[in-house]
């Protein structure tokens, strides 16, 4: 009788000793805790990854009480978790849930929050660590961890206090710079956690692994045998209700300033000494430092924004960014943008780096991929053969997390006919199990004091360095942006960025 072969690659997922902790939401009852962070809450819970000794609050202006908010974070957990909710995971989680209604700039609201925590150590008879997550409005960030201070909860006697602070960090360079001396006047670098939910999307992860764990990838990984690199974040969805958000932001800041500046950084950094948090943000940071921020004169070189027009999106049409509700009349916003950088160091010296990111594209994906240059001779081109295509390894961060690796094979038969093959890791076929949501390890390292998916004030400012000038170059220029239809895979112009024999992906 056939056994059952157990997964190889399912060993070693242990559980890591967590100190017990009080989390506290600021903008509990807000969309982020919602849809994501009280989910992520419970799917902690449900994996038996939270500490044993555990305190859930929520702080909101919303009028309610203790019992009103659990029964507002078990209709989000029941609707938005990734597994199906076990009642008694979820009523021994909720039982501790305790709410402090206010508004985040009322001084009584911190010394209630104060007196709770207090009590809750006092309780358990413990010093619990606390971690305050920031899930509110930017405009909020500074007064939260000013009055924090203010009250004392800034520190704690053994025990260790942190501040889990949402993007967006700043809208520029000196509101950034202005934002990290308002936390560390109230808080140590090391308390401090600025959250880029990509970061803790496996495949992200993953990608440090692949480079500094295979033998086979580092000889490539340098502009001898790398031809270009594209790194996509591309999204189907219009900007919905966000309209009030979106239309003072826009794609540059909203991603490439962070999520795909992030993914790249990972891409091209060098090998740590270490895996500590530290090593791995000063080599980001280096990689940051290595890229020249444009002049004015050569933004239109390297950069592209564009807006989408009405299409079809989702088997129906939808109306252009300028129809949406709550846009501004003639916005000049952007919903698309495409760049083209290159990290001036040894080793990338030469290799362009592309990144693009828009809405109302072909389809939701958002991948890495690293393109090596071409053989150098022309063996194959016999009628009915596609030819040599250049090797290509694409990292998947969503919707389907996995890396495949395009080769060139030949095609059965009696004549040298070849055509590229893929080969195909895929997480959930590997691992036999569904991935952890991005938010469920972030607020676990936070627990942990694990900061390396963090990013640090130096690495913020690096990010906004870059970026400072294409805004300012954008912001000179009069006159309505270039459209691309909805559904389709971008305005053309973006193609006048690539050189060589590089191309766009397919969306």
């Amino acid at each position: 009788m056939a056994t059952i072969q157990e997964n190889p690659l399912v060993e070693g997922l242990e559980r890591l000793p967590v100190h017990p902790t009080t989390l506290v939401i600021f903008g509990a009852t807000g969309d982020l805790a919602h849809r994501k962070l009280l989910p992520a809450v419970y799917n902690l819970a449900h994996e038996g990854a939270l500490p044993e000794r555990f305190n859930l609050v929520g702080v909101a202006r919303r009028e309610m009480d203790d019992d009103a908010f659990r029964a507002t974070a078990r209709d989000s957990i029941r609707q938005y978790s990734r597994t199906r909710p076990d009642e008694s995971v979820l009523g021994a989680l909720l039982e501790r849930v305790r709410y402090v209604r206010g508004s985040f700039d009322d001084a009584g609201v911190y010394r209630r929050l104060g007196a709770l925590a207090s009590e809750l150590d006092e309780e358990a008879g413990i010093p619990f660590n606390r971690v305050f997550y920031l899930a509110t409005a930017p405009t909020f960030f500074e007064t939260i961890a000013e009055l924090l201070g203010a009250h004392g909860l800034d520190a704690r006697e053994d025990a260790e206090v942190r501040i889990v602070v949402e993007k967006p960090f700043g809208r520029d360079l000196a509101s950034a710079r202005q934002l990290n001396e308002a936390l560390l006047s109230v808080f140590e670098e090391r308390q401090i956690y600025r959250i880029d939910h990509y970061l803790g999307k496996e495949t992200v992860q993953n990608l440090l692994v692949m480079r500094f764990a295979n033998g086979i990838f580092e000889p490539l990984w340098n502009r001898g045998y790398v031809d270009y690199v594209e790194i996509t974040a591309a999204e189907d969805i219009g900007i919905g209700s966000r309209a009030g958000y979106y239309d003072r932001t826009g794609a540059l800041r909203d991603i490439v300033q962070n999520h795909l500046l992030q993914l790249l950084t990972l891409l091209c950094m060098e090998p740590p000494v270490s895996f500590s948090a530290d090593e791995v943000r000063s080599e980001k940071v280096k990689v940051l430092r290595a890229i020249r921020p444009p002049s004015p004169d050569e933004v239109p070189e390297i950069a592209v924004r564009a807006q989408y027009g009405p299409g079809v999106a989702e088997g129906r049409e939808v109306p252009g960014y300028l129809d949406e509700e709550g846009v501004a009349p003639g916005s000049g916003t952007e919903t698309y943008v495409a760049l083209r950088l290159e990290v001036e160091n040894w080793r990338w010296a030469g290799v362009p780096v592309y990144l693009r990111a828009g809405k109302r594209l072909a389809r939701k994906v958002t991948e890495i991929a690293v393109t090596l240059k071409p053989v150098p001779h022309l063996a194959f081109q016999q009628s009915g053969s596609l030819g040599v295509q250049p090797n290509q390894l694409v990292l998947t961060v969503q919707p389907n997390e996995g890396v495949s690796l395009s080769l060139v094979a030949k095609i059965p038969g009696a004549r040298m006919r070849v055509r590229p093959v893929s080969m195909d890791f895929l997480y959930g076929t590997s691992f036999l199990s569904q991935s952890p949501e991005a938010y469920e390890r972030l607020i676990l390292d936070t627990m942990r004091g694990d900061a390396t998916l963090f990013a640090r004030a130096d690495e913020v400012e690096a990010a906004w360095s870059l970026v400072d000038p294409i805004l300012e170059a954008w912001s000179r220029t009069a006159g309505p942006l270039p459209t691309y239809e909805a559904g389709s895979s971008g305005p053309a112009e973006a193609d006048r960025l690539l050189l060589g024999g590089a191309r766009w992906r397919q969306l």
